[in-house]
């Protein structure tokens, strides 16, 4: 899908706060990222572009955006080495736009530290509503006070967490995600609250997004996903936090 270079841009009136978001478009092919970048300033966004991933991580470093939409093929590194590197420096939300749907090439960029992906071709509505939902993402926590799991602690406020003494390689989706079980741990969230409670309220898409997540999460808690002791299946309704050990 292609987008004129006349197209009169506008900006959304209706972005909450004050600040000008920064956003990043990392695609090879120019008529991708000029659809983008076009899509982006209108939805308030100040954008910057980057044709492969060299480059990208360089501009992330002298711009910090707050968005990042990123193109998995690109002609040097790919897409996933990309995030990998950026999230060394950077907390950006990481959109991913990827030819593959497959189940492997989603858990491969989750844990790189991609927050989502939207698949080619996409619609402008998909894309828009994804960008929406970044925009208006909000996490609901408890106390910032220190909490503890048996073995494990989180601290909101540091947003840090540690097992046996040892701090987490976090993504910001899984601290989010652990953030909010601990908040209220005796709570059984919906993979739908999850969703809005982490991706923000108006995120649309595939509830399953939540399961990729939590199993990555588990994996650094080493949690036994056939008998966990931190993140608990509610059979039914979705997960809660348990005891720890």
């Amino acid at each position: 899908m292609k987008i004129s270079r006349e197209l009169p841009i506008t900006r959304d009136e209706t972005m909450p706060g004050t600040a000008t978001p920064r956003a990043l478009v990392v695609d090879d092919a120019p008529e991708n990222r000029m659809l983008v970048s076009a899509l982006l300033v209108q939805q308030g966004f100040d954008v910057d572009q980057a044709d492969n991933g060299e480059a990208a991580v360089r501009a992330a470093e002298a711009q910090p955006p707050d968005l990042i939409v990123l193109d998995i093929g690109l002609p040097d590194i790919d897409g996933v080495e990309v995030c990998r590197r950026v999230r060394t420096f950077s907390d950006a939300h990481v959109l991913m736009l990827t030819a593959q749907d497959t189940e492997l090439d989603k858990v491969v960029g989750f844990e790189a530290g991609a927050d989502d992906y939207v698949t080619k071709p996409f619609s402008v509505a998909e894309l828009v509503g994804r960008v929406k939902a970044v925009l208006r993402r909000v996490t609901k926590t408890g106390p910032a006070t220190l909490r503890t799991f048996g073995s494990l602690t989180i601290d909101p406020q540091a947003r840090e967490a540690k097992l046996d003494g040892e701090p987490l390689e976090l993504t910001r989706i899984e601290f989010d995600l652990l953030d909010t079980l601990t908040s209220e741990p005796r709570v059984a969230f919906s993979r739908a609250k999850l969703l809005e409670r982490v991706w923000g309220e108006n995120w649309f898409g595939d509830n399953h997004l939540v399961d990729v997540h939590i199993s990555n999460l588990r994996r650094k808690l080493r949690d036994d996903p056939r008998s966990p002791d931190f993140v608990l299946t509610v059979r039914g309704v979705g997960y809660r936090m348990g005891a720890g050990r």
